[in-house]
């Protein structure tokens, strides 16, 4: 059966159109996809163009209102700007959230900038197509050093991943109290890391807890045990604070 994935944006006219089409074209013998704006538009004619210059389907391409699809079922919504992110509220339940942040194109209206747009879609879908993959996620041969560094490579990325790891399973709510940031920041930073093969998912209930992936090759395994046994000042304060929340969220058992 094909995940379903819905991406998200304003005006629906050029980064979520552009993801849309481009998940089609990578990966859409596994993945069913659409797109739709919380403020849509119409489709913009240069993302219309870098596509076809990239050689990617634009047929059927619109810009559609979240309204008419938010009730139909959706294994991951992402949104692809935060404005999105704050607007979608709960919206497409039970659907596994993750918050991406990309410059709109459409505000400088160069075709440089969507060409830039286009490229850098195309690396984050590639590495969620990655990690989705039917089978069991990303292999451990698939853990190249330097994606797994580029995703490391963020104090609060690193001090984050150290947390889960010391808590076994955190979600977006224990995250945001820990680090004191802004929700769409911390979902943000965690679909990095789990774009990169460093975290997994489940749903308990309305929560949604992050914990290391299992199947993390033993090098990576021993990087992490060595970072998180020499830099323990990294989750000094966010522990604190995560110890001292009010009405934590607990992790119900199944």
């Amino acid at each position: 059966m094909k995940r379903r994935v819905l991406f998200v944006c304003t005006a629906n006219s050029a980064r979520s159109l552009m993801a849309e089409a481009l998940l089609r074209h990578m990966a859409g013998d596994r993945f069913e996809v659409a797109s739709a704006g919380t403020q849509p538009s119409k489709p913009h004619p240069m993302a219309l163009q870098v596509l076809a210059e990239a050689g990617i389907a634009t047929e059927g391409l619109s810009s559609k209102p979240l309204a008419g699809l938010q009730d139909q079922y959706w294994d991951y919504v992402i949104t692809l700007c935060e404005k999105a992110a704050n607007e979608c509220g709960d919206v497409c339940q039970p659907a596994q959230r993750i918050a991406w942040d990309f410059p709109d194109p459409a505000q400088s209206n160069r075709h440089a900038t969507f060409a830039l747009a286009l490229k850098e879609l195309k690396e984050r879908i590639g590495l969620f197509t990655l990690v989705h993959q039917k089978e069991t996620g990303m292999k451990p041969e698939g853990y190249q050093p330097v994606t797994i560094f580029k995703a490391l490579g963020d104090d609060l990325r690193l001090a984050a991943l150290l947390l889960i790891r010391d808590q076994d399973k955190l979600c977006v709510c224990e995250l945001t109290e820990a680090f004191e940031v802004s929700q769409p920041k911390v979902s943000r930073h965690l679909a990095t890391l789990r774009d990169a093969g460093l975290l997994e998912t489940e749903r308990r209930g309305q929560w949604v807890y992050y914990y290391l992936n299992p199947r993390l090759p033993d090098w990576l395994v021993r990087v992490l045990d060595e970072t998180a046994l020499n830099n323990g000042a990294l989750i000094v304060q966010p522990m604190a604070r995560l110890q001292a929340m009010a009405q934590r969220p607990a992790v119900q058992c199944p």
